[in-house]
């Protein structure tokens, strides 16, 4: 479901910005972006506009809908298999209780690189700075 969620966000956003670069500019300081001009075309110019304002306002509510719906995805899943994933090292944590059904305080599988660089272990001392008088 989160695939099918996020290959339609991506498409969203795709159509977006080419809407968005569709739209011809307001500044017009370089005269680009077509002239106005005669012709009684399928769309005139303030049809174009609306359209393209109306498929731009609809394209950003999908992408803001699918955008809170992947959120909401993925703080569930963030939830249920917090403590199934893998550590750092490789190895995966693992539930444990004591008998008296409390959890351990360390889990199995911890004492990373952040552990032994708060303890100080696996580096050699500094050496000392010679301190002028």
């Amino acid at each position: 479901m989160e695939t099918v969620l996020l290959v339609i966000h991506l498409m969203i956003a795709a159509a977006m910005i080419g809407v968005v670069l569709m739209q011809k500019s307001e500044g017009g300081a370089l005269g680009i972006g077509g002239g106005g001009g005669g012709g009684g075309g399928f769309l005139t110019g303030r049809g174009t506009a609306n359209l393209l304002t109306r498929t731009t306002a609809m394209l950003a509510a999908a992408f803001f809908m699918t955008s809170i719906l992947l959120t909401i995805f993925a703080q569930s899943d963030k939830n249920s298999s917090a403590f199934d994933a893998a550590s750092p090292t490789g190895a995966a944590t693992q539930k444990t209780t004591t008998d008296s059904g409390t959890k351990p305080d360390k889990p199995a599988g911890s004492g990373g690189v952040l552990d032994a660089l708060k303890s100080g272990q696996g580096r050699a001392p500094l050496p000392s700075i010679p301190q002028t008088p």
